[in-house]
């Protein structure tokens, strides 16, 4: 459930003095929308980029150009939002909502990655149903991951 699992990660930001950024394209602004709604988040939640096109992800978050629909473009938009922001924590999100394929990929396709000073966690997911349907997959299984990997 997406709001227990951004309480839940304002509650372990906030014990821990842990910040968090996140980097979006798919999303577009889901992610940072449900973070900010979470206890204390003016403490713990630093903010976000919503990166939708290629010029706006080379540009501001570094990313290379080529396909951006694959695991290192997460990395890198998740790296980047944490070197932007002076945040412990980046959480980026990059994918295709549909209805059509992107970049060869099937829409549904959606790649996340929780990047730390220590650690690095990239995962691909595969979600079925019409755009609004991935970007709420999309948003839930990113906080789910952030709360994972918080612990």
């Amino acid at each position: 459930m997406t709001a227990s699992d951004a309480d839940r990660i304002a509650s372990v930001a906030s014990e821990r003095g842990l910040t968090i950024a996140v980097a979006e394209s798919l999303t577009g602004g889901a992610l940072a929308q449900a973070l900010a709604k979470a206890p204390d988040a003016g403490t713990w939640f630093a903010g976000g980029v919503v990166a939708y096109t290629l010029a706006t992800k080379s540009r501001v978050l570094g990313v290379p150009e080529g396909p951006v629909i694959d695991a290192p473009t997460a990395r890198r938009m998740a790296e980047a939002v944490r070197e932007l922001t002076g945040a412990d924590i980046g959480l980026a999100v990059t994918g295709v909502g549909g209805p059509g394929t992107e970049e060869g990929q099937p829409a549904g396709t959606v790649f996340l990655a929780v990047v730390t000073a220590d650690s690095t966690r990239v995962s691909e997911f595969a979600f079925d149903g019409d755009p609004a349907s991935v970007v709420e997959q999309t948003t839930a299984a990113a906080l789910h991951a952030l709360r994972t990997d918080l612990g």
